[in-house]
């Protein structure tokens, strides 16, 4: 007998009545349906989130059918699973995504874990992704990256950082280069960096099928031939959810941008001010 593969589906729903055995009758009506609960969590105390898995639509349909007809509940979503909502299903919380610019993703440091999970996803899909992430010195950029890279077992590579001591790379060996690498630029260093071979060095892995992640990347189309819509995703992690982020202090110490526009002092060095260092996590 030939088993068809099962699809996985993301189902919500609003609890208009929170009685007793609601969810009781919604897991009954899943099983008599055929479909399984691959996974299942509360969102706030009135949204209920599932990823339920069936080898046919029509089951899916039938249910979702039955399911307008409770009157305690209000069906919110039914869809193939979506990162967001995979990530809603684990971590019992959304991630909060920009309404106008759908690229943006804005976490706070009390969302590390939500982040490095999300980074995690990202980074195992196969093929280019270039990733920026946003935020003020010490908020635990770089760590979440590193983070990230090793949940999806992933090697991570820094071609510009200021993480333990400036990094600023050159070349690469043989053995750096890789799809399944993590290559990590700090744009702010990126950007003041004169050395042309450090130039042609993050244009090259600019070019590699694997994941880029560009600290301030702001600060990175500055001085590059790149634009923000080059960027597959846009990270912005604040200490708490009204911070500012503002990069005219990191701007003093780069070099004149694309646009001719001189930000001070070339040789100014960034310091462990303008880095992320383990200790802030």
């Amino acid at each position: 007998m030939i088993q068809r593969e099962k699809k996985e589906w993301y189902l919500e729903y609003h609890i208009n009545i929170n009685r007793e055995g609601l969810l009781g009758d919604v897991s009954s009506l899943l099983g008599m349906m055929g479909i399984n609960i691959g996974a299942i969590n509360g969102i706030d105390k009135s949204i209920r989130a599932f990823i339920i898995k069936s080898d046919s639509i029509e089951k899916v349909k039938r249910f979702e059918t039955l399911l307008k007809e409770i009157d305690d509940i209000s069906l919110r979503v039914l869809r193939e699973p979506e990162l967001k909502d995979r990530l809603a299903v684990r971590h019992g919380r959304y991630v909060k995504q920009d309404k106008h610019n759908k690229k943006i993703f804005r976490f706070e440091r009390d969302d590390l874990g939500l982040l490095v999970d999300f980074m995690a996803e990202i980074f195992k899909e196969d093929g280019h992704k270039l990733i920026g992430i946003r935020g003020m010195p010490r908020v635990g950029k770089t760590e979440s990256i590193v983070a990230g890279s090793v949940s999806a077992h992933k090697k991570w590579l820094f071609i510009s950082s200021t993480l333990i001591k400036q990094t600023v790379r050159s070349s690469l060996i043989k053995g750096e280069y890789d799809k399944d690498h993590v290559y990590i630029i700090d744009g702010a260093v990126t950007a003041r960096e004169r050395n042309p071979k450090h130039q042609e060095l993050v244009n090259e892995v600019m070019t590699l099928p694997s994941v880029k992640v560009v600290e301030h990347p702001d600060l990175f189309v500055e001085t590059s031939d790149y634009i923000m819509d080059d960027f597959d995703y846009i990270i912005e992690l604040r200490a708490e959810e009204n911070q500012k982020i503002e990069y005219e202090a990191m701007k003093q110490k780069t070099v004149k941008s694309k646009n001719n526009l001189d930000f001070g002092d070339p040789f100014g060095g960034f310091g462990d001010g303008f880095g992320d260092g383990f200790g802030s996590l």
